[in-house]
């Protein structure tokens, strides 16, 4: 069983969570969401002692990829995820940029994600699903083994992603969440886009977004 580990590595004005994930055993590890202050993440990256193999990307909002395309440049690793869904975000990076305050680079991934997909990192193997809602192509990864998921903006401790931005659907979040994330086991804990991490479990019973028999 591989040896995971995580830091989370609060970025941009929004407080997002960018994580870097790696095996301890391989010492191989990817950049998850970097949304920008990138000198953070350089810091983060060499205290750990890891070599990054890629940038992970979740969906297309500013907070979570503004920093990927410099990233790449910087590392000279490939970019993977999100679903192709979010290309019209991801060109759009830098128009999002301007109207809150911070610099971006529009980037395009070296591999789009799909449902069924899976992502590597080190000996570690990720699960994709597909899970619109919050954007058309936001993804969530899945270490069954591990019990362990990385969901992005989907699903927080106590609410649910955001569906006033472009592209957003309401019903369609609910929908991924309840037919794609809680099946997955109460015992599935998360790093989220924002905020603390939390278990499947404890969402299914207190969230208030997922409780009623009308939501489907």
């Amino acid at each position: 069983m591989p040896d995971i580990r995580a830091a989370i590595i609060p970025v941009t004005p929004f407080q997002q969570n960018c994580t870097l994930l790696w095996s301890e055993t391989t010492k191989k590890a990817a950049v998850i969401d970097p949304g920008g202050d990138l000198e953070r993440i350089r810091q983060a990256i060499a205290q750990s002692g890891v070599t990054i193999e890629k940038i992970i990307l979740t969906h297309g909002h500013i907070d979570h990829a503004g920093g990927a395309a410099e990233l790449r440049e910087e590392l000279g690793v490939p970019v993977e995820g999100p679903h192709e869904a979010d290309d019209f975000l991801l060109q759009r990076l830098a128009e999002q940029g301007r109207a809150y305050g911070f610099e971006a680079r529009p980037v395009t991934p070296d591999r789009w994600l799909n449902e069924g997909d899976t992502v590597s990192v080190g000996d570690l193997t990720l699960d994709v699903l597909h899970c619109p809602g919050h954007s058309p192509g936001s993804v969530v990864l899945v270490s069954k083994d591990q019990r362990f998921a990385l969901v992005g903006d989907v699903l927080f401790q106590g609410s649910v992603g955001r569906t006033d931005l472009p592209g957003g659907d309401g019903k369609a979040l609910i929908r991924s969440i309840k037919h794609k994330l809680l099946p997955l086991g109460d015992d599935i804990t998360f790093i989220c886009g924002h905020g603390p991490m939390s278990t499947i479990g404890q969402e299914r019973q207190t969230n208030p977004f997922l409780q009623g028999e009308g939501l489907v």
